[in-house]
Formats: structure tokens, sequence, C-alpha cells
């Protein structure tokens, strides 16, 4: 089982967390989750039960698991989850103008690079994975959105709650 990675991104104006996870053996499945705020935006798993007999696991996994973080850092800078960010309500600056343009037509202007220096794990851009005696590609699943926490009701302050229990109220 790795450790996991973690990073914060700031991402035109707006803070982002990629967190990515390695849930051990038992459940073999790496999990990597966009965040703002609280906010999940996007999320990937990626299962790899049909590999756990590959020599140099912990390696395998290791590298899967940083090429799975780097991937989501990538979609995001590249502005595959915009539209998602946008309907949650997450404020964007505007995408920067390219400076050199050919008639009408912009040129493309590479992402701007993702900030790594608050990273206690060094992600180098190519990384080996063994997988020669994989007989398959692992499975890679991308997950629904599901934000439990965004219509909960009101919090009720703490004497409100103990009020209602010791007077016996029925809502709590």
């Amino acid at each position: 089982m790795i450790v996991g990675f973690n990073h914060n991104v700031s991402y035109r104006g707006s803070g982002f967390h990629v967190q990515t996870e390695d849930s051990g053996v038992k459940k073999p499945q790496l999990v990597t989750l966009l965040y703002h705020g609280g906010t999940i935006i996007a999320s990937q798993k990626t299962v790899y039960a049909d590999i756990l007999k590959v020599d140099n696991l912990n390696r395998v996994v290791e590298d899967l698991a940083k090429e799975q973080h780097k991937g989501m850092l990538r979609r995001l800078t590249k502005g595959e989850f915009d539209q998602r960010i946008v309907d949650s309500g997450i404020p964007l600056a505007p995408a920067p103008v390219p400076a050199d343009t050919v008639g009408n037509e912009p040129v493309e202007t590479p992402a701007p690079p993702v900030d790594m220096s608050a990273s206690a794990v060094d992600l180098p851009e190519a990384l080996p994975v063994a997988m020669s005696t994989v007989a398959e590609p692992v499975q890679i699943v991308e997950e629904p959105i599901v934000d439990r926490f965004r219509k909960s009701p009101p919090a009720q302050n703490l004497d409100a709650l103990i009020f209602a229990y010791l007077s016996g109220a029925d809502r709590l």
C-alpha cells in the first residue's frame, strides 16, 4: 500500500486540491479526487486486482498512482473540467488570451505549469511502469460525482439540539 499524493493547485484564479489514495490489497484500487473546498469536482478510480501477483507490486502501484494523479492535474489545467466547475458555482477567471495571433485565429499557447512546490512527493514527467507481466490493461472508471453535503438541512446550534433532546421534541 502506498502513502498517497496531495497537491494544492491554483487554476484560473481558484484553488483546487488533487488527492490520490491507494486502498490496499484487500480493496485493490486507486482513487483520485479533484476538490474545490469540500466539493468534489471529478474522480477517477483504477482497479488493479488483476495485477496483485506482479513482481514489485508496491512500485507498480506507486507508478500507476503517480500517473493517475498527474493525469488529473493535466486534465484540470487543460480545461477539461471548466464547465463542471462553473456549473458547481465556482468562479473561474477568464482564460488567458494568447499574445500571438495569426490573422483572426489565436495561436495555441501551452497551459501554465502546475505549481507543485508544496508537494512532499516529486512526480517526474515520465514514469516507467513495469507492466510487462500484466495480461490485461488496468480498468479505469470515471465515477459519478455525488455531493452528499450540498443539500443538507441548516445546522441547529448545540443549545437547540440539547433542548430538543431534553424536552422530548420530535424533531432534532
